[in-house]
């Protein structure tokens, strides 16, 4: 039943990233798409693992959000496979950037994911 669970929140989480592919359609070199599902990964998983550690949820909840949906829209291969690509093509610098941003930046989010999770936490205690 768990694979079943994961396998559904991943469809719809291989959606949302397809999706945004498809709207996002630059032609810069950087890769806008992934750096954006990414970032958003980071900040709704940083809020969601701590939203849920102070909510105690069903864990197939966990199981459908945390692990299938949010581990099917974010996409590290991708950025990894953009990344050694542009670093080939030439645009050392602008696949350093990739690397710099989507490191930083994510880490970044995750922290507001939690901080923002934590006050909505404290909130709903106190009320």
């Amino acid at each position: 039943m768990q694979y079943i669970i994961v396998a559904i929140g991943g469809f719809f989480g291989a959606l949302a990233r397809y999706s945004i592919g498809v709207i996002e359609t630059n032609n810069y070199l950087f890769p806008v798409s992934t750096l954006t599902v990414n970032l958003i990964g980071c900040l709704f998983l940083g809020w969601f693992s701590t939203y849920v550690a102070g909510k105690s949820p069903h864990p197939r909840l966990v199981l459908l959000i945390g692990t299938g949906f949010t581990g099917s829209f974010t996409t590290f291969s991708s950025f990894s496979v953009e990344t050694w690509e542009l670093i080939q093509g030439g645009h050392v610098l602008i696949g350093l950037m990739n690397i710099g941003v989507s490191i930083i930046a994510g880490l970044l989010l995750v922290l507001i994911g939690m901080h923002l999770a934590k006050a909505m936490l404290k909130q709903s205690a106190s009320s």
